[in-house]
């Protein structure tokens, strides 16, 4: 949103609703608008991922200037058909980004960059700064957007100015090479943003969460503690990420045809451990999926990825070896309908045509949404004869994220004054704000703030100031904000209903119907004769009209879609989609 002016960088608008609040008890109702930002106080907004798993963005403001944390992308969920990506709502920030500093990325998931080459529109010089396997992530995604980024490569311990951010980098440990957490130095206060993190005390990399530093940045003082919930609400501690390599190895020291294992692009320490086994048993590897290819190469020249030579071939050539010599490392661990792996689920993809005694490895967990589409793959592979195997019936993965006895070792080092849980649905905000509850931190300064709520650090205080608009920007093909829920509403009803659409033509001078309705339908019913009783029911409603002195062909449009909706509810117990069209003539 724009600003008023050069003294005055507050942020404007806003809606009434249940959309922010403290500790453990209900969201307050929020102020309709923040007020300016004092002088010398930290502004804090999410345009996304606070109150949902995806499109995590923070923006922080101090004197005028504005910080950018992360910026991704949410996939589209059953009840979004046709959507195939959703950003944050940059409404805040489109007509400022002359105030942006810079953009921290804290890692290289979609949920935290894929809305990045939508920003960057905005404003293509602006500085991205992060760890290089996120921003050669980064670059290979503009080039697909024609755009050439100015990134700024950091590595944890090391401490950088930009404007008024004094940032610091501090190595966390996740499920993708060069994680970084982030500490915001500012007058008005210091803030830790863990992006995402685990504390695996085993890591295939040797790269450590950085707890001691945490525990220094502590003893100077974290005013506000950001930190991820995602599993907030599980007890205990991850297991270490090694301890899936043994679990893969057996399948795949077991199978005695193709195996194809199915994991997130960017799980390098995931991937090195399947190319172990297949070493270990004598098979040859092909990546299956353009992401996957990419991501692996990129790794590989970055020397996150160790590949024996010969190993990995093209596909051409690995499927040209008998079945117990191939190892397919595929997307599509999350049923995303035009992966590689659904596409083999049914029998659509170009090269790779499963048969019974295959093996298929879901090293995956499910993002929440996606249960069905995964479930339908599963469903699929095992109509085939494929062995399939996943999370609930054997340890083919551990998460990224910390467990709640990670999240209590992190409070105990960081003491933070006051906390946002951010990342995460509400179920695992609320379990977060539990913890630091009991760690010691008061209840009215741990704040659960939703996207769009604009939390002030005033005088090492945290408290909700107001609400900003934030809706959701939903990308549909080549075309963004297009769609919104009127639409795909309407898109939801044609899928469950069908459509009936009634053509009327009348005199625009008394109203009265010169000829037959026409009735069409569309998804509504097989039988020819369905609609036949509409007819007779539109005729007499045509007929009251014009008894009335109806002649505005909106009205009796109207009139005509209530009493044929009646009709469908109380004959069919359906509810399609009723378009009449009412011609005046």
């Amino acid at each position: 949103m724009s600003s008023t002016g050069p003294g005055d960088r507050s942020y404007g608008g806003g809606d009434r609703g249940d959309r922010g609040g403290r500790g453990g008890d209900r969201p307050a109702r929020a102020p309709l608008a923040p007020p300016r930002l004092p002088k010398g106080a930290l502004r804090m907004v999410a345009l996304g991922g606070i109150g949902e798993i995806g499109r995590n963005m923070t923006v922080y403001e101090y004197d005028g200037r504005l910080l950018i944390v992360d910026c991704g992308v949410l996939f589209p969920e059953d009840a979004q058909p046709g959507v195939d990506l959703i950003l944050p709502d940059l409404r805040l920030v489109e007509n400022r980004v002359d105030d942006i500093d810079a953009v921290v990325i804290t890692h290289g998931h979609e949920d935290h960059i894929g809305a990045l080459p939508w920003l960057l529109r905005l404003r293509k010089d602006l500085p991205v700064i992060g760890a290089r396997f996120s921003l050669a992530l980064i670059a290979a995604k503009c080039r697909e957007h024609h755009i050439t980024p100015k990134l700024e490569v950091v590595k944890e311990g090391e401490r950088r100015s930009v404007g008024a951010w004094d940032l610091e980098f501090f190595a966390v440990n996740h499920s993708i090479p060069d994680a970084l957490a982030v500490a915001i130095r500012t007058p008005a206060g210091t803030v830790l943003h863990t992006g995402d993190i685990k504390l695996d005390q085993l890591p295939l990399d040797g790269r450590l969460t950085d707890l001691g530093g945490f525990a220094r940045l502590g003893e100077e003082g974290v005013d506000l503690f950001c930190v991820d919930s995602t599993n907030a609400e599980v007890p205990g501690f991850v297991a270490p990420e090694r301890d899936i390599g043994p679990v893969l190895d057996s399948f795949i020291a077991k199978a005695r045809q193709r195996v194809i294992v199915a994991s997130f692009a960017s799980h390098v320490h995931r991937v090195q451990q399947m190319l172990d086994a297949a070493e270990a048993h004598h098979r040859k590897v092909a990546f299956v999926g353009r992401s996957m290819v990419r991501n692996m190469q990129i790794a590989q020249e970055l020397g996150l990825l160790t590949v024996p030579d010969g190993l990995v071939r093209s596909l051409d050539k690995v499927l040209e070896l008998p079945p117990e010599q191939v190892l397919l490392i595929s997307t599509g661990s999350q049923g995303e309908p035009l992966s590689a792996l659904s596409r083999m689920s049914r029998g659509e993809h170009r090269q790779v045509n499963l048969i019974q005694g295959d093996t298929v490895i879901l090293a995956s967990s499910m993002i929440p949404g996606n249960e069905t589409s995964v479930f339908t793959v599963i469903n699929e592979l095992a109509r085939v004869g494929v062995t399939v195997v996943h999370q609930g019936v054997a340890k083919v993965h551990v998460s990224g994220h910390a467990s709640a006895g990670e999240l209590l070792f992190m409070y105990n080092a960081v003491k933070p004054k006051n906390v946002i849980p951010v990342h995460g649905e509400w179920r695992h905000l609320r379990a977060q704000a539990k913890l630091a509850v009991l760690t010691g931190v008061p209840s009215d300064r741990v704040i659960l703030a939703p996207d769009g709520t604009v939390v002030d650090l005033i005088d090492g205080r945290a408290r909700i100031s107001g609400h900003i608009p934030v809706g959701m920007v939903y990308v549909d093909g080549n075309a963004v904000g297009d769609v919104g829920e009127t639409t795909l509403s309407d898109r939801l009803v044609l899928g469950e209903g069908g459509f009936i659409s009634i053509t009327v033509a009348i005199d625009s001078h008394t109203g009265r119907a010169v000829g037959a309705p026409t009735i069409a339908g569309r998804g509504f019913s097989d039988d020819p004769n369905a609609l036949d009783a509409v007819v007779p029911i539109v005729e007499a409603e045509l007929a009251r009209s014009e008894a009335d002195g109806i002649t505005d062909p909106h009205r009796i449009a109207q009139s005509v879609r209530r009493v044929v909706g009646r009709w469908v509810g109380d004959v069919y117990r359906r509810r399609p989609m009723i378009v009449p069209t009412v011609l005046a003539v």
